[in-house]
């Protein structure tokens, strides 16, 4: 289990999104974060466990839907 917790530019780079998203993840309550006072820090578990919950799984085969005109 790793406990370091990572700033919101370090989270930016290993989810491969700008800062700027970060923080309107973290004011609107989207991503899981810790407050520390002023700073915004994250768990690195708690977040790759926020992006398997956030997963879609995909269809086992390409289906095609045909409508009638």
């Amino acid at each position: 289990m790793n406990d370091k917790l990572l700033t919101v530019q370090e989270i930016a780079e290993y989810l491969g999104v700008q800062v700027s998203t970060i923080y309107q993840w973290t004011h609107q309550e989207f991503i899981p974060h810790v407050k520390l006072g002023k700073l915004v820090r994250f768990k690195i578990d708690t977040v790759d466990k926020w992006i398997k919950k956030k997963s879609v799984k995909g269809r086992m085969k390409r289906s095609i839907d045909v409508f009638c005109v």
